[in-house]
């Protein structure tokens, strides 16, 4: 009867850890966060519809085909996108990694020997085997009995031996389910990583296109000015030489035009820098063609989303990884606290050895061998328990960066809406300014076509009118910028985006 005891004992071990398997450590619980109830409102140019979705491909809303054309390009081509594309595949297998520890481990081996034993040490031969014949060194009679050298000799012989083992480890306490937690905790994080290198790169493409269509426009103006302070010095001239004008008024010409000149250098060298940012963004090389954009051609959408307070924390895609990164820690106390329980591991090998291959699996080369532990650390010097300690207070952090990155959000949205309020107060005083302008200009052409006003006159009116083009296409891109903002501060419309 006691033949069936590691048979009986094996069973026991495997109930056990089945009927006893538990994880231990906390269950992952969103913390309570205080939510706001509603967003300021503003904005009269555009109108707020609470609780419309945002399409994935926002852009599109600018109506700008060349756009549109170029953050497409840049999602193939941006290198940054394909390194979190790579790391998003990275954490995926380490997820299919630990799902494997749920399994038993079953290695084949086979061992050929060939060993040469000392007659010395003729007790440990092999002996008889299966096929009848003897693996055994050679004795004989010793000296004491009246025998004569040699008295021993050694044996030369082949060995063969071949095994299957099966290892496995019990989830008593939960420890894999744990670290499996983490893994899909870690590899949500980088989902939600790639998803907000996605909407960050499309932003980006978005505000450089408006920077370029602003510093071409405002080149363009400074140009302008540029050529009407040089005329305007060479009247100036000329009516000195007549001694219409003084010294002093001429002085004042040049320095105008030196300060209109001034302002072009450091316009262009901003124009060929946010060109180079464009390549870099879409994937270009540095000597590729980039497309050029105009103010004039985007269109500012009308009808800007606005999430609930409650659902941003779903969109966003940093919030998603924070929080992600809480359950990751919070899965890391229930590994820490499962490796200061009693560790258990099962094993069992079955084979053959032989002197001959082909003998291997005879009756009388046959083995097995079963064999059940269980471990406990009785003293560490304090490591478990202090890395579970650390384990917890790193989740206590977890908890802390998480609301911080709920509050961020909310500080993200809320300062696009204010910013989006000053942009429509800010457009529509260039607006009028630059109206004001244009009344002034018409004014001073029909005196100066009287007679009532001279030509530097009219060239100062010309000269407002371009410094009012110039703030009023600031604050047109300003509006745009901070509209695109927003589409990328309530989380992009990522959730409506087909797998990549």
């Amino acid at each position: 009867m006691n033949r069936y005891l590691p048979t009986l004992s094996f069973g026991r071990i495997a109930l056990v850890s089945l009927l006893a398997g538990c994880a231990v450590g906390p269950d992952y619980q969103r913390p309570a966060l205080d939510l706001p109830q509603s967003y300021a409102q503003t904005a009269a140019a555009q109108h707020y519809a609470l609780q419309k979705d945002i399409q994935n491909n926002w852009w599109t809303l600018f109506q700008s085909p060349a756009l549109n054309a170029l953050i497409e390009q840049a999602w193939a081509a941006n290198p940054g996108i394909e390194a979190a594309q790579a790391s998003l595949r990275a954490a995926q297998e380490n997820v299919y990694a630990q799902q494997g520890y749920f399994y038993p481990t079953v290695q084949a081996g086979y061992t050929p020997s060939r060993t040469k034993l000392a007659g010395n040490q003729g007790g440990n031969s092999p002996g008889v085997q299966g096929n009848g014949s003897v693996i055994s060194t050679t004795q004989n009679t010793p000296a004491s009995e009246g025998g004569t050298a040699p008295f021993n000799a050694p044996v030369i012989y082949n060995f063969h031996t071949a095994q299957l083992t099966v290892g496995y480890t019990p989830d008593v306490f939960g420890a894999n389910r744990r670290q499996l937690e983490s893994a899909q905790a870690q590899q949500q994080v980088q989902r939600f990583q790639l998803e907000a290198a996605y909407i960050t790169l499309a932003s980006n493409i978005v505000a450089a296109a408006f920077q370029d269509a602003l510093l071409r426009r405002q080149i363009a103006l400074v140009q302008e000015t540029i050529t009407a302070n040089q005329n305007a010095l060479t009247l100036a001239q000329r009516q000195l030489g007549a001694g219409y004008i003084s010294r002093l008024d001429f002085t004042a010409q040049q320095g105008a035009l030196a300060q209109s000149r001034q302002l072009l250098p450091p316009l262009q060298k901003q124009f060929e820098q946010n060109r180079d940012l464009l390549r870099v963004l879409a994937g270009i090389r540095a000597d590729g063609a980039v497309p050029g954009f105009d103010l004039s051609t985007f269109q500012l959408p009308q009808d800007l989303p606005l999430t609930l307070p409650s659902h941003l924390v779903e969109q966003r895609p940093d919030v998603r990884a924070a929080e992600e990164q809480l359950r990751s820690a919070s899965a890391e106390v229930g590994i820490a606290r499962a490796a200061r329980l009693p560790q258990f591991s099962i094993s069992g090998s079955a084979g053959g050895t032989a002197s001959q291959f082909g003998q291997m699996f005879w009756n009388s080369g046959k083995f097995f061998e079963l064999t059940a532990s269980v471990t406990q650390s009785l003293f560490d010097g304090g490591t478990l328990k202090h890395r579970e300690a650390a384990a917890n207070e790193s989740l206590r952090g977890a908890v802390a960066t998480y609301r911080s990155t709920v509050a961020g959000a909310f500080q993200n949205v809320a300062d696009v809406l204010h910013a989006i309020d000053t942009d429509a107060e800010a457009l529509r005083s260039a607006a009028d300014a630059s109206a004001v302008a244009r009344a002034a200009l018409e004014l001073t052409e029909r005196q100066h076509a009287k007679g009532y006003q001279d030509r530097l006159a009219l060239i100062a009116a010309e000269q407002n009118v371009r410094q009012a083009g110039i703030t009023l296409a600031q604050a047109q891109a300003s509006q745009l910028g901070d509209t695109a903002a927003l589409f990328q501060a309530l989380g992009g419309g990522w959730w409506n985006r087909n797998e990549r």
